[in-house]
C-alpha cells in the first residue's frame, strides 16, 4: 500500500472513504450548516460533495489533501445552495409583500433584535472574502495557516481577513443598536 490516501491504482476502497468520511464529516458539516443556515441542506452539501469525491477520482498525497479539497467543494456548494435560496426567498418575499403588507409589532422587532438571526443577518451583509474567514475559523475551528490553504490565500492574509471581518460585524451590531435605540 502506497502513502497516498486514493491512488488510480489501489482505488477508492470503501475503508478508505469511509475513514476519510469519519475525520472530516463533522468540520464540514459545521462549515455547511453555518453557510446555508439549514442542517437539512447542510448533510445534502457535504453528501453531495462526497458523491463528487468519488466521482472524481483523485489522487490525494495525503488525507489532510482530500480534506481541504472536500472543504473547498463544500463552501462552494453550499454558497450556491445559499444563493439559489436567497433568489428563491426574494420572488416569495415580493409575492407576499404584494399579496400582503401588514408590518410586524414593536414587540416582534425586539424580539428579533436578540435573537441568532441577527449574527446570521450581520454575517451575511459582510463582503464574501470577509465571511468564508470567519465561517472557516469559528464555526469550522479552522487555524489561520488551514484557511489559508482553504482559501488559497497567506496566512497573514488570513489574519487580516479575520480582524476586519471581526471589525465590520462589531460595527454592524454597534449600527444596529443605535436604530433601535
Amino acid at each position: 500500500m502506497s502513502g497516498a490516501l486514493f491512488t488510480r491504482e489501489e482505488g477508492f476502497g470503501p475503508e478508505r472513504v469511509r475513514a476519510l468520511y469519519d475525520a472530516v464529516f463533522t468540520l464540514l458539516y459545521r462549515i455547511a450548516v453555518r453557510i446555508t443556515g439549514s442542517e437539512e441542506a447542510a448533510q445534502d452539501v457535504v453528501h453531495d460533495s462526497f458523491e463528487r469525491l468519488l466521482e472524481k477520482r483523485i489522487p490525494f498525497p495525503t488525507q489532510d489533501d482530500a480534506k481541504y479539497w472536500l472543504i473547498r467543494v463544500v463552501k462552494n456548494n453550499a454558497l450556491n445552495w445559499a444563493k439559489r435560496k436567497g433568489r428563491e426567498a426574494r420572488a416569495y418575499e415580493r409575492y407576499f409583500r404584494e399579496s400582503d403588507e401588514e408590518s410586524s409589532s414593536a414587540e416582534d422587532e425586539t424580539l428579533r433584535r436578540f435573537s441568532a438571526e441577527e449574527v446570521k443577518e450581520n454575517l451575511e451583509k459582510l463582503p464574501e472574502n470577509l465571511r468564508m474567514v470567519l465561517i472557516l475559523k469559528e464555526y469550522g475551528l479552522l487555524n489561520y495557516k488551514e484557511i489559508g490553504r482553504v482559501l488559497g490565500i497567506s496566512e497573514g492574509n488570513v489574519k487580516v481577513r479575520v480582524f476586519r471581518a471581526r471589525e465590520a460585524l462589531l460595527s454592524l451590531f454597534r449600527e444596529g443598536n443605535r436604530d433601535v435605540s
